[in-house]
């Protein structure tokens, strides 16, 4: 996965392509605070039913 600052400066872009292909992802659901990044993961393996290491590919690969 990207390291946080990378995540954070492309957060807007990859938030939209999140809700693309995850149509069960509300805005609350993908907020991005700063040292938050394992809190937000944790919220997406919650709702979407992966794995950690998924979700990580997942972002890595939009």
């Amino acid at each position: 996965m990207k390291n946080s600052t990378e995540l954070k400066g492309n957060w807007n872009e990859i938030k939209g392509k999140l809700k693309q292909q995850f149509a069960q992802l509300t805005d609350n659901d993908l907020l991005f605070a700063e040292g938050k990044k394992e809190e937000l993961i944790g919220k997406l393996q919650i709702k979407l039913g992966k794995s950690k290491e998924e979700i990580n590919k997942i972002i890595s690969n939009l």
